[in-house]
């Protein structure tokens, strides 16, 4: 199979990538089982066992969970519910309007404070009723940033398998100073202890663990074991009743099975076109995709590494993302992170696209079109190939990303 456009790298140093113009069918060496192999959209992994379907389901159940003042929720926070901003067209996918607020500082020598201590971390918009009465309110950009950005909450489909890549295989896949000379320069994104981040768009979260204790804690002021105290930054001290529940006000078990429903959802089934002209405009426009460099950073296919969850071990994930940083440009900046300069972003994982309906990771983008043109920095020379492209081989190009 001839892959055009694209950065090959060593097999020796490649352990656990797969690049391939087409995700690899079952019959393939090396394929396993289809991890989009499911009727729906919201479907768990093809072949949990008994207690891991078990687990997919307790941890749907908390990801759906409605949290109350009384359960602990608040003073100060965002949603209710995993679900109030992961929920199209089903539990645990894509939000439509809804948005996070981010507020950081970037000092003259590069370095980044994500503001937690004073709140920037995530801007929480809401407070609940008793805490409002005594004075606590919504929380603003601090006072300390000099840059903010605005996130749109995205699909949690195939999120085990990301989680399940090698680090070396990341590490294999970047080239921070170019050195093939082909104007993409991805980057390992790295968590604040210098951990290999694959979640978020800034590549700044290792793991699901991470993800479900930050989200409660952050987005519904639900404190844990592990996090006991709230965290609100409108008032300096916390009124006498302002947040009435005791903590930890969220066990531990719920945090792992909110973790669990992310590991365990399947990446949704492709989209593909049964009319056969339609299916050949699909193929076209995928030849073009490679050719055009889209797949230099949207890589088709990683593979996950050796897991003690069989679904997960060894499969071929098809994310259409290297999971690394890349430079969009200076007009597409907000905000830095650990490892990531303000126009670094990771690699959107475009499995699923066709279900999204804005784009980009602040939303910009209501169509793909728009999204395409919105690449600058390491992008811009495959958007310049992609608009040199005969007009009828654009329209394949967006019909081959709406089949992902």
């Amino acid at each position: 199979m001839t892959v055009l456009g694209m950065r090959w790298v060593p097999a020796a140093m490649a352990a656990g990538v797969l690049l391939a113009a087409c995700s690899p069918t079952p019959d393939e060496p090396g394929a396993g089982a289809d991890v989009r192999a499911v009727a729906n959209v919201g479907d768990p992994l093809p072949g949990l066992t008994p207690d891991e379907l078990a687990r997919f389901e307790a941890g749907k159940a908390a990801f759906s969970r409605i949290f109350t003042p009384e359960d602990g929720l608040g003073p100060v926070y965002n949603e209710n519910s995993c679900n109030a901003c992961h929920s199209d067209p089903s539990v645990g996918g894509a939000g439509g309007e809804e948005y996070d607020v981010h507020a950081t500082y970037q000092a003259e020598d590069g370095s980044c404070d994500l503001l937690d201590a004073h709140g920037g971390g995530n801007i929480r918009t809401q407070v609940i009723p008793v805490a409002a009465a005594l004075g606590v309110g919504r929380e603003y950009s601090p006072p300390e940033a000099n840059q903010k950005g605005v996130f749109t909450a995205p699909p949690m489909w195939g999120r085990g398998l990301v989680e399940a890549i090698p680090d070396a295989t990341l590490e294999a896949l970047a080239d921070p100073d170019d050195a093939d000379g082909d104007g993409i320069s991805g980057r390992v994104g790295r968590n604040a202890d210098g951990a290999v981040g694959r979640f978020r768009r800034k590549a700044d979260v290792k793991d699901l663990q991470d993800i479900a204790e930050g989200g409660v804690l952050v987005e519904f002021g639900l404190t844990t074991p592990t996090n006991p105290r709230d965290l609100v930054f409108s008032v300096d001290v916390l009124p006498e009743g302002a947040d009435p529940a005791p903590d930890p006000e969220l066990d531990q078990a719920t945090i792992d099975a909110i973790a669990d429903f992310i590991r365990f959802l399947a990446p949704p089934p492709r989209n593909m076109p049964t009319d056969p002209a339609e299916l050949t405009r699909v193929k076209v426009g995928e030849e073009r995709f490679h050719q055009v460099g889209c797949a230099a950073c949207h890589v088709p296919t990683l593979t996950t590494g050796p897991n003690a969850v069989a679904a997960l071990d060894g499969k071929a994930a098809p994310l259409y993302s290297d999971l690394l940083l890349h430079d969009m440009g200076p007009d597409r900046g907000n905000v830095c992170s650990p490892a990531a300069s303000p126009s670094e972003f990771r690699t959107e994982i475009l499995m699923g696209l066709a279900l999204r309906t804005r784009y980009m990771y602040d939303g910009a983008a209501p169509t793909l079109w728009e999204a395409i043109a919105l690449h600058g920095g390491e992008g811009a020379a495959s958007v310049a190939a992609f608009n040199a492209l005969p007009e009828l081989e654009r329209h394949a190009v967006v019909a081959f990303l709406l089949s992902l």
